[in-house]
């Protein structure tokens, strides 16, 4: 058998590509700032700031996208945000 020198050998990649989705939530006139902060919070494990800012985007221009993942990781996020009472979509 004869001995593989660095030029022999074939170097094999693996890329994976995943579909990054955004769970996006909604203004309206029915929740306040600080239930939306709370939902943040504790559903998508945002900070205090994070959430607030978020908040704040959701106010003046009607929709924040307020996390990123994979549709999956994000579906259970969505179920809880709506279960709420607030109006959320993954996009």
């Amino acid at each position: 058998m004869q001995a593989m020198t660095e030029t022999d050998v074939e170097i094999l990649e693996e890329t994976v590509v995943t579909d990054i989705k955004k769970l996006i939530i909604y203004n309206d006139d029915v929740n306040t700032f600080d239930w939306v902060i709370d939902t943040l919070v504790e559903v998508c494990g945002h900070t205090s700031e994070q959430a607030e800012q978020c908040t704040i985007i959701i106010h003046y221009k009607g929709k924040c996208s307020v996390k990123e993942g994979a549709f999956d990781e994000l579906t259970g996020m969505r179920n809880e945000i709506c279960r709420r009472g607030i109006s959320a979509e993954i996009h």
